[in-house]
């Protein structure tokens, strides 16, 4: 192995082709990214997508853009569906879905109040945990953790 560096340190160009090569086999996805925002009362900030047919109520996110870290597209997505400046804290929950998505929550602090929603919206509500509409099972597992986590109740069921 010590010989196999020394031909590499001379001849870096041939781990940049090796990369290549590599990502060329490698399994592809997407990411997408949410954050959970809890007010006062512990009540959840949801969403009305205009694109989620089956469970238009849900986390506020969206796809994270290339080489874009997944925090950064909460703090991103937040500002421009809701207008709302956040701090993004610590990731919740990831998990690959819909066999090659992978999806990322995070903890958020709210600071300020919501402003004008994006053409993407229809509403938003905040809304107690044991009141959460029709949700992806991804954003039922994510508010739960998040939950845990602020130290929030979560009703049992």
């Amino acid at each position: 192995m010590r010989q196999l560096a020394r031909v590499l340190q001379r001849l870096p160009w041939l781990v940049v082709i090796a990369r290549v090569l590599w990502r060329f086999w490698q399994a592809k996805f997407t990411a997408g990214a949410v954050g959970v925002v809890f007010n006062g009362s512990g009540q959840v900030l949801l969403v009305e997508h205009v694109f989620h047919p089956y469970a238009p109520w849900g986390l506020p996110g969206g796809w994270v853009d290339r080489r874009e870290p997944p925090s950064e597209t909460v703090r991103r997505e937040l500002h421009e569906e809701l207008a709302l400046q956040v701090r993004v804290d610590a990731v919740v929950l990831a998990d690959l879905d819909f066999g090659d998505h992978l999806d990322f929550a995070y903890l958020c602090q709210a600071s300020g109040d919501v402003g004008a929603l994006s053409r993407e919206l229809l509403s938003y509500q905040w809304c107690s945990l044991d009141a959460l509409p029709k949700l992806q099972t991804f954003h039922y597992r994510a508010i739960q953790a998040a939950a845990d986590r602020a130290g929030i109740p979560y009703p049992k069921g």
